[in-house]
């Protein structure tokens, strides 16, 4: 049983990631899979297998608009061995109901394009509620930059950063974010100069580990 408990209208930092730290996710149709399966399992109907259609982002089928929706994404970044999401709550016990269908869904999907068994993901997702504004704000920007925070390069990672700039359509409820912001730009410096604290906090936490481990 898990101890959150999920509220409809409230935001959570969703993550996990590969059992054993291994990659879940190994070349672009992998991204392009778990991206369709984000849209396609965010359902109050459940639909069943999508295996049996092409992973090709431009041939990703719209079913949902009718259907009405478990949660709201409001940003995500997929890394090798691990992803973020933070998502929006709005039908009852929608997170819970939306990521048991996208880990089993996708789960599936990756241990047969690659002959694996067993468990993908390390156990259970973790979430946090994001309680304030401000921590939202400052997610959104660790999130949409989190390839940065792992220096990882823009062909290694899939985020909704690209979306937040308008440079590619997406998904995401981006205007939570943007409607706090004069324009794009705004945000953009905002998310920018947060990563750079983030990250300065994250070497001086490192350089007092070192300290305290000689």
């Amino acid at each position: 049983m898990r101890k959150e408990i999920f509220a409809n209208n409230e935001f959570y930092h969703i993550f996990n990631r590969g059992n054993d730290k291994r990659n879940v996710f190994n070349d672009k149709f992998d991204f392009y899979r778990f991206l369709q399966s984000m849209h396609e399992f965010n359902l109050l109907e459940p639909i069943g297998s999508i295996y049996e259609y092409s992973f090709i982002k431009d041939e990703v089928k719209d079913r949902a608009s009718k259907k009405g929706n478990l949660v709201n994404f409001v940003a995500y970044c997929l890394n090798p061995n691990h992803f973020h999401l933070i998502l929006q709550q709005i039908a009852d016990k929608g997170i819970e109901k939306f990521m048991q269908r996208l880990g089993t869904g996708y789960s599936k999907y990756f241990n047969k394009k690659y002959k694996k068994s067993g468990s993908l993901f390390q156990g259970t997702f973790k979430a946090r509620h994001i309680d304030s504004n401000e921590y939202l704000l400052h997610l959104s920007a660790y999130v949409n930059l989190n390839n940065r925070v792992h220096r990882l390069g823009s062909l290694a990672s899939k985020s909704s950063w690209d979306e937040y700039l308008n440079k590619q359509k997406g998904f995401c409820r981006k205007k939570i974010i943007l409607d706090q912001f004069s324009n794009i730009s705004e945000y953009k410096n905002f998310a920018e100069s947060s990563l750079k604290d983030i990250l300065a906090r994250k070497e001086r936490y490192k350089k007092m580990e070192n300290l305290f481990l000689d």
